[in-house]
């Protein structure tokens, strides 16, 4: 195997054909330079170089080694850039887990962000309920996650809050209820509800059980979707009212009338959360991404 340094030291031979000069453009003496190329040629078993007192040529061989030198320096300080970049977080892939009320808020915002930053890091999208990307957290099928909060269980998996938001009442827009400027949780006990499965979401659930309880009620559920958009047809469709976070139900303009919940029970918060089980350099640089810009004003100002 030629070590790259004789390599160096010969393509500046090569493209100089003169020992002296090269020497100096190496920042070494030209005695050390010779025996380095006559080392290299007798490792090859070929001649590269003509050499008289006059002058310096290559040979047919020398010619070929040149072209293939120049190419193995060039992808060898690929390689050790394409390291330093990956130590870096720069490139890789990230399995990133989602849940659906961020798919046209958070979501967009910070793919556009952090590939316009990171345009060599891969992320590969999953939605999933927050039980799901516990799992796949463990079972390391996902890297990182967003998720809401309270997870049951989470065990080793880190969770770091990222903004909260609040619960409102979502009624169809032809409603009684939505001719007020607030709902109390009570006005929603004789309504039919739209509400997600406990096993798709535990920890809210039982947020959103609990806050119905206090209230003096338990909701009667009617339909149980798996995704909140499919939540928001249903209300639209007056099948039913339910609950969702503010900053979802704020961009179902023209579907849905949503109120603020006040009376017993209330505010029912709503925590989206970061969840991983340890961070590699391209999950760091995401972490950074995303908690600069939940504390943007792009996001705090808008309808992310």
């Amino acid at each position: 195997m030629i070590d790259l340094k004789l390599m160096r030291q010969y393509v500046v031979v090569a493209e100089t054909l003169n020992f002296r000069k090269a020497a100096q453009r190496l920042n070494m003496s030209q005695p050390p330079l010779s025996v380095a190329i006559r080392r290299l040629e007798q490792s090859l078993g070929v001649q590269l170089l003509e050499r008289n007192t006059r002058s310096t040529q290559l040979t047919p061989a020398g010619i070929v080694f040149l072209n293939e030198a120049r190419q193995t320096l060039v992808q060898a300080e690929r390689a050790c850039e394409m390291a330093r970049r990956s130590a870096a977080g720069m490139i890789g892939t990230i399995r990133l887990g989602f849940v659906d009320s961020i798919v046209d808020g958070l979501l967009p915002l910070l793919l556009r962000r952090f590939q316009a930053a990171n345009p060599n890091v891969d992320i590969q999208l999953q939605e999933a309920t927050p039980p799901e990307q516990i799992q796949g957290l463990r079972n390391d099928r996902l890297d990182v996650g967003i998720l809401v909060l309270p997870a049951m269980d989470p065990g080793n998996i880190h969770l770091e809050p990222l903004f909260e938001d609040r619960m409102v009442a979502v009624v169809p827009q032809d409603h009684v209820l939505a001719e007020q400027a607030s709902i109390a949780l009570t006005d929603l006990a004789d309504q039919p509800w739209i509400l997600f499965a406990p096993h798709h979401g535990p920890g809210m659930h039982s947020r959103i059980s609990m806050a119905c309880a206090t209230a003096g009620f338990t909701p009667r559920v009617v339909q149980r979707p798996r995704q909140m958009q499919t939540t928001a047809a249903l209300v639209a469709g007056g099948l039913g009212v339910a609950l969702m976070p503010e900053r979802y139900a704020r961009r179902q303009p023209g579907r849905l009338a949503c109120r603020e919940l006040v009376g017993p029970g209330t505010p029912v918060p709503y925590v989206l959360a970061l969840a991983y089980r340890e961070l590699s350099p391209c999950m760091q640089l995401l972490r950074e991404e995303v908690m600069g810009l939940v504390q943007s004003e792009e996001f705090r100002g808008g309808a992310g």
